[in-house]
């Protein structure tokens, strides 16, 4: 009887209980490492697997992609960069630029994380190594250069447009490119479905969204200069009103 249970034991709905540790987890703000490490467990368990066979497929997915170690090597580099006066310089060069203001810098960092996306190229940029130590105080320089001292909810604006441009760019941009796992996603999900596209049409049919989705992002960067502008002038009389 025990054999005849066990030979057709079926894990069903069991194998969703990750999901659950995953969304429990979050909502209880517990460490986010601990939370995906415990949700991988229950799910192996709830798949029949024995916690020895578990533990050993995580050995073997890190061993299968120990170039996802590599991140962690850039952080001491780009913490002594900064240390040693990286976003000091960026600063100092954005100043001596003229022509350079906020959505303009930002608009050249869309243009060239976009493009580099397109060619595979998406680990040039990203949050911890280009936006955090240069492109957001390179932004913030230029706007410091037009409207002098901004406040802290202006610079808090400049460093989300800039952490959106870096989304935004290489989200639109990487599709044009066709062996990256989106492109790949997308022809196995509709081969699933019975439609048999070649990843270069998909590579293809993504560039006029790459195009529009710089025209409108980079329509609203132009805006942010306007914003920034409009602001700093509303800001002149009250000061000169301060003064008097």
């Amino acid at each position: 009887m025990t054999n005849a249970v066990t030979k057709g034991y079926s894990p069903g709905m069991l194998t969703l209980s990750g999901v659950l540790v995953v969304v429990l987890g979050f909502a209880l703000r517990v460490n986010p490492l601990l939370v995906v490490a415990l949700a991988a467990l229950a799910t192996g368990l709830a798949s029949g697997r024995g916690p020895l066979e578990v533990v050993a497929l995580f050995g073997k997915a890190f061993a299968d992609s120990r170039s996802v170690a590599i991140v962690w090597l850039a952080l001491p580099v780009i913490g002594l960069l900064e240390r040693s006066g990286l976003k000091e310089r960026a600063r100092d060069v954005v100043s001596r630029v003229q022509a350079a203001t906020a959505g303009r810098v930002l608009l050249v960092y869309l243009a060239v994380r976009q493009i580099t996306a397109a060619l595979g190229l998406t680990s040039l940029g990203g949050h911890p190594q280009m936006v955090r130590p240069l492109v957001a105080p390179m932004a913030e320089s230029a706007a410091e250069a037009r409207f002098g001292a901004l406040s802290d909810a202006t610079r808090y604006r400049i460093r989300a447009h800039a952490a959106a441009v870096d989304n935004i760019g290489v989200f639109f941009g990487e599709d044009v490119f066709i062996a990256i796992g989106s492109i790949l996603l997308i022809r196995g999900f509709l081969e699933q479905s019975g439609i048999r596209v070649e990843p270069a049409q998909l590579a293809l049919w993504a560039i006029p969204t790459a195009i529009a989705a710089f025209l409108i992002h980079g329509a609203r960067l132009l805006m942010l200069d306007r914003t920034l502008r409009r602001e700093a002038a509303a800001e002149v009389p009250n000061d000169a009103e301060d003064a008097a």
